[in-house]
């Protein structure tokens, strides 16, 4: 099976960079950079895109996925328990608030659709989607005289 899957390797990371890329592009230009914050790849490095992660601020990750799956969008949380908290782990001695930094993270992740095949058509409405979760979300309602 691997054997199959091997030739296609770099055109699929090629593929998923290119939406990555997208992602930043459409989010940035939308100025979405106080409810979301994107991924940041090492300059030095080249990213295979196995996940577009981004950072959910204000507590509003689990209600964004919500959101996002009632518009049959998919999303994962794919490390919702940080890897000191969990059970494995219990006897090397760290707590909740042990790593504070770790524990918000895995509070805030939510990785988006950024599959091979995804189309732009696609991509779009996963951004639009999250544009119009955030604006909803910032939005004061209006008052009403008594």
């Amino acid at each position: 099976m691997l054997g199959v899957k091997l030739p296609h390797l770099d055109q699929w990371a090629a593929a998923r960079a290119r939406h990555a890329a997208r992602y930043e592009s459409e989010f940035s230009r939308r100025s979405l950079g106080n409810k979301i914050i994107t991924p940041t790849p090492a300059d030095d490095c080249q990213h295979v895109w196995n996940q577009y992660t981004i950072r959910v601020t204000g507590g509003r990750r689990d209600a964004l996925q919500k959101y996002l799956a009632e518009r049959q969008i998919g999303s994962a949380i794919y490390y919702p328990v940080p890897l000191h908290l969990q059970k494995c782990f219990a006897t090397l001695g760290y707590r909740e608030g042990s790593l504070p930094a770790t524990e918000r993270a895995a509070r805030e992740v939510l990785s988006l659709p950024v599959y091979p095949e995804l189309s732009d058509s696609e991509q779009d409405a996963v951004v639009d989607a999250i544009e119009s979760f955030c604006q909803a979300r910032t939005r004061v309602p209006a008052t009403t005289a008594a």
